[in-house]
């Protein structure tokens, strides 16, 4: 298995399932949606403006053997949302698993700085949208007496502050607080809902890591694990919470951060 794969024990623990990855057009989304395919779910995918990355990506479901569908959906719009389900619903069957990857970064914009517009779109995004698309989920499920997972992609930033990115920190703490409500409110059902706390991760909202090795090795330095990780890594933890070995996971978070967030004392 090289560092990319899916792990094998998850090889057809998915089949029969229905996935819907938001945001899913580049980084983690379009990691968790070809890593879902390949252990046997079909993935919709959804984006908001990059129509090119999500037609590479359902090119990745279909490659692995399974059905594949890109929408245009914006996270923040109630009314996108439902229809987006309904769509799903209609062409591949209701969704019984979901990921909200889609989300936003303002990084380096003091709370002085901050206008209200900027604090508002990211909580719209990285908030309200997984609220969104976890209700609609959760309703169609109940509705179908169906089981389910749902996994939101969080930050180790939920917990562990930095200058210049208050309105990230409070939407993915948020989504934290979310997660864990949700999780015991529909856990009688048998819908699981966790959150992914990823640290560095080699995505397009990391660019200049993504695209300059120093920047990579430099921040790579404060990693205990001395690198930062891959948006597959992150995708196979996703994996993991929808398959049947994740069954007793719900209104947890795990943290994938090769230790970072455990370096609060540094400089100390």
């Amino acid at each position: 298995m090289t560092d990319h794969q899916t792990p094998s024990m998850f090889a057809g623990t998915l089949v029969g399932r229905v996935a819907l990855v938001t945001g899913s057009d580049s980084g983690i989304g379009a990691a968790c949606a070809k890593a879902l395919a390949a252990a046997g779910a079909d993935v919709a995918v959804t984006y908001l403006h990059d129509d090119k990355g999500a037609s590479e990506t359902v090119a990745g479901v279909k490659a692995a053997g399974r059905r594949g569908l890109a929408m245009r959906s914006d996270a923040r719009d109630e009314a996108a949302v439902e229809h987006g389900f309904d769509q799903v619903e209609r062409e591949l069957g209701t969704v019984d698993i979901l990921v909200t990857s889609a989300g936003i970064n303002t990084y380096g914009i003091e709370v002085a700085d901050l206008t209200l517009e900027q604090w508002e779109n990211m909580l719209k995004t990285d908030l309200t949208g997984t609220f969104l698309a976890s209700r609609a989920c959760v309703r169609r499920l109940r509705a179908k007496k169906q089981k389910g997972t749902i996994v939101a992609i969080s930050s180790v930033h939920a917990d562990v502050v930095r200058s210049g990115s208050s309105a990230y920190a409070s939407a993915k703490a948020g989504v934290k607080n979310f997660v864990e409500t949700l999780g015991v409110e529909v856990a009688p059902d048998g819908i699981t809902v966790n959150a992914i706390a990823p640290g560095m991760i080699l995505t397009p909202m990391n660019k200049t890591a993504e695209d300059w090795w120093v920047v990579r090795k430099v921040k790579g330095e404060f990693i205990p694990a001395k690198r930062p990780g891959r948006p597959e890594e992150v995708a196979n933890v996703a994996v993991f919470l929808a398959s049947p070995a994740g069954d007793y996971f719900t209104a947890s978070t795990l943290t994938i951060d090769g230790g970072l967030s455990k370096m609060l004392a540094l400089g100390a």
